[in-house]
């Protein structure tokens, strides 16, 4: 392994098996079985990967796409079936909070017992009992049986072993959202800490924000196989392809790892049926001919929309996919005065506007709009079923012009806008068109406050009576 890899996976497998009945396990473990009488289930297929040391890659997928059992595996509470893992660094790992806890012994107890099964001495645990201590936050019940313990208390108290251990890799699952909302601000504010000094994190988390905000790289895990890694707001793009079943999964036989050029050409290919619709009933509406595909690979639908309105700053790296039953044919913002611009004085009226045509009859189309900073982190948006604005249906050739009227409280700096048509069919959430990150927004401000918005906070001050 090379020195500056902290984890390195290789050809990573983990097999179940799985019984219609007890007995036909118990009968199998015996030799009994005779035929087979279980399914083989393969949670990790031949995964690869690695994490460079300081670096924080995120992991994310759907539910029993592998992301816990490659967790357990590399923190060494799973055996793999087959493949190879190499660590080098401490491991501290919030995983299942307060496994290994015995349940007759009082907090303090539980935090040496813990702190030995990582790995460290009486003396370094009594040296950081003050900060673990601290930063639980339970009182005097520490010294009462765990057993007694709520909930809360019960992960409180697991979490701060875990992180207070001073570990050289963090291994998070789904952790950071234990406890009251003060105790969540305060892992935060932890992870941040250990971010900061440089120490390796992988963490798994459905809170795409954080895998943002928080994340070197990313990679993406589906149905046991490693789909691809790359910038967070690459893969978050393509896994949200997946929720939505339109994004064309590798074959079985496909475990290798898509490099950069890989993933920018799957994502923007990623729905080349639904764009031959889409530009097909575009073509037919217009009454022309479109050119051919550009060599970025979008669909002919895109390069029409991306070009609509010379006042906006359009993306040519636009992220179409849909199943054709809508084309969003124009997108654009206007300002106070109601002219097509993409500078938007903070403070002031504006309007999100798109115009879409139907190619079938759709029962309640529901359109949507999103702002994303630079990084990727959705920062605000709705959608008509939200504000109760549009619940009708609509029928093919249908042609709706939708706009967002709100007063810009975003501080200013560069957004990026993306737009969808979605709907229910049969209670199956189904993709119409969606275009992310198409249009440019810069937010013009002589007052920048803290974080993303402003409250618009009045402010008085006079003497004291």
């Amino acid at each position: 392994m090379e020195k500056d890899i902290a984890i390195e996976v290789k050809n990573l497998t983990k097999s179940y098996r799985l019984y219609d009945k007890p007995m036909d396990r118990l009968k199998d473990s015996l030799g009994l079985a005779g035929k087979r009488k279980f399914k083989e289930h393969l949670a990790l297929n031949n995964v690869s990967l690695s994490v460079k040391k300081g670096e924080t890659v995120g992991i994310i997928g759907t539910n029993g796409s592998g992301k816990s059992t490659i967790l357990k595996i590399i923190t060494g509470v799973l055996t793999p079936t087959s493949g190879e893992v190499n660590v080098d660094g401490h491991i501290s790992a919030l995983l299942e909070l307060g496994a290994g806890f015995n349940m007759e012994y009082n907090g303090i107890d539980n935090i040496y017992l813990n702190g030995m099964m990582i790995g460290f001495s009486e003396d370094e645990i009594t040296k950081r009992l003050d900060s673990i201590l601290e930063f639980a936050d339970i009182g005097d019940y520490v010294y009462q049986p765990v057993k007694t313990y709520s909930s809360g208390m019960f992960v409180r108290l697991a979490c701060a072993v875990a992180i207070n251990i001073d570990p050289e890799i963090l291994i998070v699952d789904e952790a950071l959202s234990v406890g009251d909302v003060f105790f969540q601000a305060k892992c935060y504010h932890k992870f941040e800490e250990f971010k900061n000094q440089g120490k390796t994190i992988l963490f798994v988390s459905h809170d795409l924000s954080s895998i943002s905000k928080y994340c070197d790289r990313a990679v993406l895990l589906n149905q046991g196989v490693l789909l691809g890694e790359g910038t967070p707001k690459e893969m978050i793009d393509i896994y949200k392809q997946v929720l939505v079943g339109q994004y064309p999964l590798p074959s079985s036989d496909v475990e290798n790892l898509l490099d950069d050029e890989d993933i920018r050409k799957r994502a923007a290919d990623a729905s080349d049926e639904a764009d031959s619709k889409i530009a097909k009933n575009s073509d037919s509406a217009n009454g022309k001919k479109k050119g051919k595909k550009a060599d970025s690979g979008k669909s002919d639908n895109a390069g029409t929309a991306v070009a609509a309105g010379d006042a906006s700053v359009k993306n040519p790296d636009t992220l179409e996919y849909g199943d054709g039953a809508a084309v969003i044919e124009e997108f654009y913002a206007t300002d106070a005065s109601g002219m097509r611009s993409n500078s938007i004085i903070k403070g002031t009226d504006f309007s999100v506007h798109m115009k879409v045509r139907f190619n079938r009859d759709v029962s309640a189309p529901i359109f949507a709009f999103t702002f994303k900073n630079i990084m990727g982190i959705e920062i605000t948006g709705t959608n008509s079923m939200v504000e109760k604005a549009f619940l009708d249906p609509v029928k093919a050739g249908d042609v709706k012009e939708i706009s967002f009227t709100q007063n810009m409280t975003l501080q200013g700096g560069e957004y990026l806008i993306s737009f969808g048509v979605t709907g229910f069919e049969k209670d199956n959430f189904t993709v119409y068109h969606r275009l992310y990150d198409a249009l440019n927004i810069t937010v013009v401000s002589d007052k920048n406050t803290v974080g993303y918005y402003d409250m618009n906070s009045k402010c008085e001050v006079k003497d004291a009576q």
